[in-house]
């Protein structure tokens, strides 16, 4: 979008009913109790569930480009967004077949400087080192319909870097995905959740049309669309939460 048609209003949502935007980060058997982050280990076998179960209530998944046009008031429906984090090998062999048998699209965040290797900025916490989608898998994940957004190039704390520093972070999060995927990366996704209003400005200046946060809500209309928050999908969440998440007020009452 030109820098001069791109302004305050038409960065805000516009949606005319509530809009959940689902977070994933590791569809894979949860490690052994007293793990660090283990809520954040999605089984397999509750994935496929919990997507049958949108399909069920009558929801569509989409990625965000296809979530886009609802968010700006441009469509209305019963849909929900779909998104994982850091782009982890275990969301391509677990997620990917329930999405397809939905016929849903999602968004999963690479970083882009770690294709191939582990989640590296988790080490220091103790969290188990898992392979992350390499440059192959990444073209097998949206060949198969599915989008790339992007999460930084080495997953950086915004909040702990220089302006330059982050302003880089993001600009090749971005411009190296891009010749691997074949396609524009659009959407952005802070890590950690981290950010202030700088990050959004330069999350506006390099064309992002979404960025989402870890911020607890369905989306509503006059959010800004580069401060999305998020609906997080636990270990814990059993189907019956799993429904007042993206049905009700639940989530929009965590709202910090």
């Amino acid at each position: 979008m030109p820098d001069d048609a791109r302004t305050m209003s038409n960065l805000k949502t516009a949606n005319r009913r509530p809009i959940p935007i689902l977070v994933y980060h590791q569809i894979a058997a949860a490690p052994p109790k007293g793990s660090p982050f283990r809520s954040l280990y999605i089984p397999p076998d509750s994935f496929a569930r919990q997507m049958a179960w949108l399909e069920m209530l009558g929801y569509q998944g989409l990625s965000m480009t296809a979530l886009h046009p609802y968010l700006v008031g441009e469509k209305t429906g019963k849909v929900v967004g779909i998104t994982f984090d850091d782009g982890y090998e275990n969301t391509l062999v677990h997620a990917l077949p329930p999405l397809l048998k939905h016929g849903f699209s999602s968004t999963c965040y690479a970083v882009s400087g770690l294709l191939g290797k582990t989640n590296v900025w988790d080490e220091t916490v103790g969290i188990a080192q898992t392979p992350l989608m390499d440059a192959r898998q990444i073209r097998q994940w949206t060949e198969a319909g599915q989008e790339i957004g992007s999460h930084t190039r080495r997953h950086t704390d915004l909040m702990q870097a220089t302006d330059d520093e982050c302003r880089a972070e993001m600009r090749l999060g971005k411009s190296e995905l891009e010749p691997v995927t074949g396609m524009t990366v659009g959407h952005f996704c802070y890590p950690y959740g981290r950010y202030e209003p700088r990050h959004v400005a330069m999350a506006d200046e390099l064309g992002f049309a979404t960025a989402t946060t870890t911020q607890r809500s369905r989306c509503h209309a006059g959010m800004g669309l580069l401060q999305l928050p998020r609906v997080p999908v636990l270990r814990s969440t059993g189907l019956p939460v799993f429904w007042l998440k993206i049905a009700t007020a639940y989530e929009d009452r965590r709202k910090k």
